[in-house]
């Protein structure tokens, strides 16, 4: 259905990938991953044509339709939410509208008429079965917006109920080929799974990237890989991709450790006999030997793993946090309501609910952040807490550089530990030196990790630290808060990372209450399952 003949994409001097080639067929879905900045959102752009191959070609099969998830969520502000996943389709579109305002004029002449017929048509090709009102109604309410919010503006929507929009109208026209950059961004657990469901009954071809490990592996049957320059597909999710990625690293390793050691061998014996007249054949036939074995050549992964290690300086004491009674309400609107729980050593809990639900004002009112309309928190006296707020990129800013912003949090840190605390999340050397205001994403949220790390808390408010990290890193996380002796209340949608370390789920309710179960996240599931 699409193929990638001799691609090539570099940025000046910059290769990012070369001499790729690809055949990506009907009814496979492959899971598009890599290191940040390995070139994963270029490649799509190219394969959905938004962007220039530098060399090469992408060949789509003749009539194939192509959906490209959008990612401007302003670009629809005077739309209705309706007309916004009908554009998805925007032949269909147009048709409709001008059949409209057509039947609004005054006249029917035979002009309009002729018009009409030929409207028609388009929309019986687009639309045989006459039901696109019903399938965009369904998907809108599926995506939890109900049948009176339809023809509301788009200007009206939040950041992530405008991108759920566009997530309806990609998945709406039912594309042959569906290009899909990271669309479970700011969405629940609950949509996740929907469209989880949605994508598994996808029979065209979809390439799709995300950082969520739980979705590829539901949805994906394979994987393209992009490391080194180079795209390799492995059949299978991701799970089975990593198992096999696995084996071949240390397969190459076993390689490379031998090559080495014979080049070394090698070494020696020309040192030793080259300057020998009778040895001196035998050393120039080594020589040659050492010549040929490339050892640069076996190369393991670009990527690198951060190494989240999560320390505390006291101990905690017999008290931890006990929540009483606590309701909070907006513009007449209960967000909160009469939540009572305490935690005990060990506790480690993911609090879970849609968005919009009340976790962000929960977890600002556990740090002190806002205050509740009624009710009161409790910390135990020694517990010292860490916070990782929602909004941290916009806090991580400034002509400071990464070692002084962290060095500001705490005077009498040793200097190596503060290296170290970065260096654990990938910011190395000269990387230390730069300017927060320059970080991506990614670093800031990696930096506000480095801070947590650097400050050893005994207790972690955590709300959704997995935003904007890569899958090394969330792994690298979920090991980190296993291990982590403390206690903690993590936010996340990334349902491996819940799974990783959790021990209790808190989950908000719609009328703001909560449940509180003890228990993984799995074995919450399946209770609820079983009701």
């Amino acid at each position: 259905m699409l193929q990638v003949v001799n691609l090539k994409k570099a940025f000046g001097p910059r290769v990012l990938f070369q001499d790729i080639n690809l055949k990506l067929d009907t009814g496979k879905r492959y899971g598009l991953i890599g290191a940040n900045g390995a070139g994963k959102s270029t490649f799509l752009k190219i394969l959905s044509g938004q962007e220039e191959a530098t060399e090469g070609e992408i060949q789509i099969q003749s009539g194939k339709k192509i959906g490209t998830l959008g990612q401007n969520q302003f670009a629809f502000e005077n739309y209705t939410l309706f007309d916004t996943v009908l554009l998805g389709n925007k032949r269909l579109y147009d048709a409709i509208k001008e059949k409209e305002k057509l039947y609004m004029s005054e006249e029917f002449t035979d002009e309009v008429n002729n018009r009409l017929g030929e409207l028609e048509i388009i929309c019986v090709e687009e639309d045989p079965t006459y039901e696109y009102d019903v399938k965009i109604t369904k998907i809108l309410e599926d995506l939890g917006f109900a049948s009176e919010q339809h023809n509301d503006l788009m200007s009206t929507l939040t950041g992530g109920d405008k991108f759920k929009v566009l997530l309806a109208q990609v998945l709406f026209p039912k594309p042959d080929i569906l290009f899909l950059d990271e669309p479970t961004n700011n969405l629940d657990i609950k949509t996740i799974g929907w469209l989880e469901n949605q994508l598994q009954h996808h029979d065209g071809t979809m390439v799709v990237i995300s950082h969520d490990r739980h979705f590829l592996n539901a949805v994906c049957t394979h994987i393209l890989d992009v490391d080194y320059k180079q795209i390799r597909e492995f059949t299978g999710n991701y799970d089975d991709w990593y198992i096999a990625s696995t084996v071949i690293a240390k397969q190459q390793q076993a390689d490379m450790n031998k090559k080495l050691k014979e080049k070394e061998e090698l070494e020696k014996f020309i040192a030793r006999f080259s300057a020998n007249a009778s040895k001196a054949k035998q050393a120039t036939s080594r020589q040659k030997q050492l010549e040929k074995l490339d050892v640069g050549s076996i190369q393991i992964s670009s990527r690198r793993d951060p190494s989240i290690v999560f320390k505390q300086k006291r101990e905690v004491g017999k008290e931890i946090l006990d929540v009483k009674n606590i309701s909070k309400s907006y513009e007449g609107k209960v967000v909160l309501k009469d939540i009572s729980f305490s935690l005990e050593k060990g506790d480690k809990i993911a609090l879970i609910g849609p968005n919009g639900i009340g976790k962000t004002t929960l977890c600002e009112i556990l740090v002190g952040k806002v205050k509740p309309d009624e009710g009161e928190v409790h910390w135990g006296a020694t517990i010292q807490n860490g916070y990782f707020p929602q909004n941290a990129t916009d806090l991580i800013d400034g002509d400071m550089t990464l070692y002084d912003w962290l060095r500001d949090f705490d005077r009498d840190a040793d200097i190596s530990e503060i290296r170290n605390c970065l260096g654990r999340m990938l910011f190395n050397g000269q990387e230390q030196e730069k300017k927060v205001k320059s970080c991506s994403g990614g670093e800031k949220h990696r930096m506000m990790l480095s801070k947590i790390m650097l400050e050893q808390p005994n207790f972690m408010v955590l709300d959704e630290p997995t935003n904007h990290l890569d899958l090394e890193a969330i792994i690298a996380l979920g090991e980190g808060l296993l291990a982590y002796q403390g206690s903690l209340i993590c936010v996340s949608h990334d349902r491996e990372l819940l799974d990783a370390y959790a021990n209790r789920i808190i989950e908000i309710q719609t009328d703001g209450s909560i449940v509180d179960f003890k228990g993984s996240y799995e074995e919450y599931q399946e209770s609820k399952e079983e009701e």
